[in-house]
């Protein structure tokens, strides 16, 4: 995704009302989190308390110590002011508890909902969508949300309680005094409310720049391979760099706009408190007011300086925050093609015929990739499905397992439209071996045991044997319990096709989807897969994607594909005597086999 369409793309958040997400962020979690919302509202009630009550007592301590010279009152304030600050110290440190242990939860709920809502999208949505785009929703998103609920629990309600008390005493000591001070406030709002638009704005962008970097990171971790054979290295970090650079940037101004609440609050409350101390000073000498009346308020006002600096500060780091927040819950609320119909039955096989009725399918409006299909795949046998790149087998065999939903046509397995079915119950029927073999990073038990959920250790081990696996995985040091690495990274490719074939076995479907399982293998490891596909293959629905023709001779059915139409159909025998797209392919490969047998170098040809 690109920059300007990610700047887009987080704009449709966060132009969402922001009062309303914070109300769901709380809400939603208010039934389950109450007695914890509670305990950290009463806390924070106590803290502001006992900071108003602190500037009040300064009215004693002035007027008993200095004025009256009472020391017996002096002991008794003394023992009062200890005791506010005790009060507030073991109140802030239990609401600080309290907030951290609410938010995580609160943050771990949200991060189920937003990988249980990933999952349910369609494979449409992984195409367009960036890894490093989801991988900083999931992660830097989700801190946001953690952020604001401490923002808003530690920050907010603690400030703006302690700014209302001391408020409260400035008042009671001198309403007067408080008019005048108070007239910072519009001039300081103003000022407050500029520094968050220019802050929302950059805040968008670094987001953005933030998602490029992970996306540069993974893209170099997932091809590291080319980056080394063909030295990348520099071009990747050049990359790198700029995201990086993009990002500090961006975080810098930022940083720079919301340091400018400092100085601002800095100029105002100092013009403030220079009037307070002219008025309340004037008063004192001349008319003979209450000293500790004044010292009481400016106590109070200096006091309040902080919590209003803070809530400042919270405007601007807020709205940065919710950028975060905003685009979290667009996750959440997204509705995924995959999503569970409700009420749609289970799909139940019984042989396995598959048949497809002049299936159409475009990516888009102007990328047709299948044009009026109707073929039929009976159990027991092998369909091979053969084309130069982009004829449309692989858009089949998305279409059989449910990625997709045709435009036009019928799909049947046992005469029953899958549409009609539950995703999962659909894909359960279905066992699927790719070129490219996936490893999960765990054990390889734990990557055969993926294929069906219960399946028992027994039957996994008598599946790795059918795969021709159990040999190799046995002498490994820890067996199945030996951690394959991240993607399969410590076998070799024929190990993983082997576990990949177990896994296959394991789910013991009446279908089978094999995409060329052995076009990477070299010519050994090719044949022990080649034995374990036949044992895989016997009595199931075979539909096999053919990129050397060699390996389809024996196919009871294959059909040429070509611009998402079938153009050929028939058995191999039957289809090289014909002049058309088969034979042609078929002869390219012979020539090409031959040329390499000769000496020169031969690329296989992907049909």
């Amino acid at each position: 995704m690109t920059e300007t369409s990610w700047t887009q793309h987080l704009t449709v958040s966060i132009n969402r009302d922001v009062i309303a997400q914070v109300r769901r962020l709380v809400l939603e979690n208010a039934v389950s989190e109450w007695k914890s919302f509670l305990a950290s509202f009463l806390l924070l009630a106590t803290v502001s308390a006992m900071t108003g009550f602190s500037a009040y007592l300064m009215k004693d301590v002035v007027n008993s110590v200095f004025i009256d010279r009472d020391q017996t009152a002096i002991v008794w304030v003394a023992l009062a002011v200890g005791t506010v600050f005790i009060v507030k110290g073991l109140a802030a440190y239990t609401n600080m508890l309290i907030v951290v242990s609410l938010s995580m939860r609160i943050v771990a709920t949200l991060q189920r909902k937003f990988f249980a809502q990933l999952l349910e999208q369609g494979m449409d949505y992984f195409t367009k969508e960036q890894a490093g785009g989801l991988m900083t929703r999931f992660n830097i998103n989700a801190n946001s949300a953690r952020q604001v609920i401490e923002m808003v629990a530690m920050t907010l309600w603690r400030d703006l309680f302690s700014l209302l008390c001391l408020i409260a005493v400035m008042v009671i000591q001198n309403p007067t005094m408080s008019l005048v001070t108070l007239m910072i406030g519009p001039p300081a709002v103003l000022g407050v409310m500029y520094l968050m638009r220019r802050v929302k704005a950059l805040a968008l962008d670094e987001v953005a720049q933030a998602s490029l970097i992970l996306a540069v990171l993974k893209n170099t971790i997932d091809n590291i391979r080319i980056v080394k054979a063909y030295t990348l290295e520099d071009q990747r970090k050049v990359e790198m760099n700029k995201a990086i650079a993009r990002v500090e940037d961006r975080v810098v101004k930022i940083n720079r706009l919301s340091s400018l609440t400092v100085p601002l609050m800095e100029t105002l409350g100092g013009l403030a408190i220079a009037a307070a101390i002219l008025y309340g000073g004037f008063r004192v000498t001349s008319e003979g007011s209450d000293p500790g009346e004044f010292f009481s308020f400016v106590t109070a006002f200096i006091m309040a300086y902080e919590p209003a600096r803070r809530l400042a500060r919270f405007n601007v780091e807020f709205q940065r925050q919710m950028v975060g927040v905003g685009m979290f819950f667009e996750m959440i609320d997204k509705q995924g093609e995959d999503r569970p119909r409700e009420g749609a039955p289970d799909l139940t096989v019984v042989s396995g015929d598959v048949s497809l009725e002049q299936v159409s399918f475009s990516y888009g409006a102007n990328v047709p990739a299948l044009t009026d299909i109707s073929a039929t795949f009976k159990p027991g046998t092998m369909t091979a499905l053969v084309g130069p790149s982009g004829a449309g087998k692989t858009t089949i065999f998305a279409m059989l397992d449910r990625f997709y939903t045709p435009e036009e046509g019928r799909i049947l397995i046992d005469g029953q439209d899958i549409t009609e079915f539950s995703i999962d119950s659909v894909r359960r029927q279905i066992a699927v071996v790719t070129q490219d073999p996936q490893m999960f990073d765990g054990t390889i038990a734990e990557n055969i045991l993926l294929g069906r959920d219960g399946a028992t250790e027994d039957e996994m081990i008598e599946a790795a044997k059918a795969a021709n696996a159990h040999d190799f995985i046995i002498e490994l040091p820890d067996g199945y319990d030996t951690n394959v690495g991240s993607a399969g990274g410590r076998l070799s490719g024929g190990q993983k096709q082997r576990i990949s074939i177990a896994r296959a076995i394991v789910r013991n479907a009446p279908i089978l989807l094999l995409d060329e399982a052995t076009s990477a293998l070299d010519t050994l490891s090719e044949g022990v897969v080649q034995e374990a596909l036949a044992r895989l293959a016997k009595g199931r629905t075979t539909v096999a994607i053919a990129h050397r023709l060699s390996t389809i001779f024996d196919a009871d059915q294959i059909l040429v594909m070509d611009k998402g139409q079938i153009v050929e159909r028939g058995r191999h025998k039957d289809l090289i005597e014909q002049e058309g797209l088969y034979q042609l392919l078929y002869r390219q490969q012979v020539e090409r086999m031959q040329r390499g047998q000769s000496g020169e170098t031969a690329t296989q040809n992907e049909v």
